[in-house]
């Protein structure tokens, strides 16, 4: 790919401009229609808010986190039970990480938690086997005693799964998920049928089924424990509301975990809700580590809006040359502008895949397997793949338009670089939108030069467009 960091100039100082809200309807002036057309009613963006794709099903004995992160402790080093122990074991998994190292002996103390930790670094595991650890003391009932909250369908998907391999030898507890996307009336009659101990939700479905769901708010007066998974982008997501009212509704006597990336001021107001006063809070972010992966070559280019289509197929070219297990993140401001780019991409002869909301769910999982176990793939994606997501071997995460904010930057280049490996990443801005550099200056984003696009490739992609 061309503008590698060799190529690299320093950014200019540049005149700080308001940032547009790339959320709600059209965000970008009209242009010639050879251009991206951006612009989304508000439920997709919120159709978007309330999507990531679940993580990577694997067997290594990392845990499927980045190695960087483990300790040297054993998990049959820990207290917990022969039954958990077997579980952990099949599932692949022998030393612990530095947040479940730091955090495992004190929730299993039965103490209020709240974890900083960075993505990727074990958290579903580290609040998962206490809560399970408790829960295999209680008789069997049903009532819900573990409620995960999580902000997408597809995390919660993933924190589920996490749950089925400890619970493998756990044979009187069950796990549920309840999310958006499917129907309710399929959730109540299998919750009836099978009544499970652990139950993983998105808030608004959880909401749902407290209002519509007979019996329910009567079965979650048996939670024990509460955790808030990404409390940070729950809040985010403006589920404040939603999770005060949950939390209303749930014995004041329990157990509650929030773990989170991020501890802005909200997450604060949130644990003094949600948590006993003597809560421990928990930091596993060294002062001064790093934000993003130093793995991570990053790089932007800044091009007329009508040349962003060009360039990036310029880019994915050259990028399937030089790598033959090439597999590439591109990631749009909306669903709209993803499915035009997957579609003119495609037209060009990449190999394309495309995830986003106005794609069933069922289409979504189907792609996100497909991504997740293959090599030699584009996957152009609204913001479902932000966050939480371990895809084995991305080579290049390509960020096209502009950011919500910096952690959104953060999140997405997070995709590639994993486990150690290197990875490329490319953020694509109209002049416009420069003023978010200055938000990233210290994360070494070099400036790299605009590919040459020759009339033919101009030529090639402008008659896709107009068909």
């Amino acid at each position: 790919m061309s503008g590698s960091p060799g190529d690299a100039v320093h950014p200019k100082r540049r005149r700080r401009r308001q940032r547009r809200d790339t959320e709600d309807g059209p965000s970008f002036p009209r242009v010639p229609v050879t251009s991206m057309e951006i612009g989304a009613d508000k439920a997709d963006v919120v159709e978007e808010k309330a999507m990531e794709l679940d993580a990577e099903k694997s067997a290594a004995d990392t845990g499927g986190v980045d190695g960087s992160y483990l300790s040297e402790t054993r998990f049959d080093q820990c207290a917990v039970s022969l039954l958990s122990l077997k579980g952990i074991k099949d599932a692949g998994y022998e030393r612990m990480t530095q947040v479940q190292e730091a955090t495992l002996p004190i929730i299993l103390q039965g103490e209020d938690v709240l974890a900083k930790a960075k993505t990727g670094t074990g958290k579903t595991v580290a609040f998962l086997l206490p809560a399970i650890e408790l829960l295999s003391t209680l008789p069997r009932s049903p009532y819900i005693n573990l409620l995960a909250i999580c902000p997408t369908r597809e995390l919660a998907n993933q924190v589920a799964a996490e749950a089925q391999k400890l619970l493998k030898y756990h044979r009187s507890l069950g796990v549920q998920v309840v999310i958006g996307g499917t129907r309710l009336p399929q959730e109540q009659r299998r919750m009836k049928s099978n009544p499970c101990q652990i139950l993983v939700a998105t808030p608004g479905r959880l909401k749902d089924h407290l209002e519509n769901t007979p019996g329910f708010s009567n079965r979650i007066k048996g939670v024990k424990v509460l955790v808030l998974d990404e409390a940070d982008r729950l809040l985010d997501m403006g589920f404040r509301r939603d999770i005060e009212k949950i939390i209303a509704c749930i014995p004041k006597e329990r157990q509650t975990l929030l773990f989170s990336a991020t501890v802005p001021a909200e997450v604060r107001q949130i644990s003094h809700v949600a948590m006993k006063k003597d809560y421990k809070f928990i930091n596993t972010v060294k002062e001064g580590d790093e934000e993003t992966h130093s793995q991570v070559s990053q790089t932007y280019m800044v091009a007329p809006l009508n040349m962003h289509f060009s360039i990036l197929y310029d880019v994915l070219n050259k990028h399937v040359a030089e790598d033959a297990e090439y597999k590439v993140i591109v990631f749009c401001t909306t669903a709209m502008v993803t499915k035009l780019l997957a579609e003119i991409l495609a037209q060009l002869k990449l190999n394309i895949r495309e995830i986003h909301s106005r794609k069933s769910q069922s289409a979504r999982t189907k792609v996100s397997d497909e991504f997740r176990r293959s090599k030699g793939l584009i996957l152009v994606s609204s913001d479902v793949s932000a966050r939480g997501v371990d895809y084995p071997d991305v080579t290049l995460v390509i960020q096209a338009g502009l950011p919500a904010d910096r952690e959104q930057y953060i999140h997405r280049l997070g995709r590639t670089g994993r486990k150690g490996k290197v990875g490329l990443g490319l953020l694509l801005l109209a002049h416009w939108e420069t003023h978010f550099l200055s938000s990233v200056q210290d994360l070494s984003v070099s400036e790299a030069v605009l590919p040459s696009i020759g009339p033919s490739v101009q030529a090639e992609v402008s008659i896709i467009f107009f068909t």
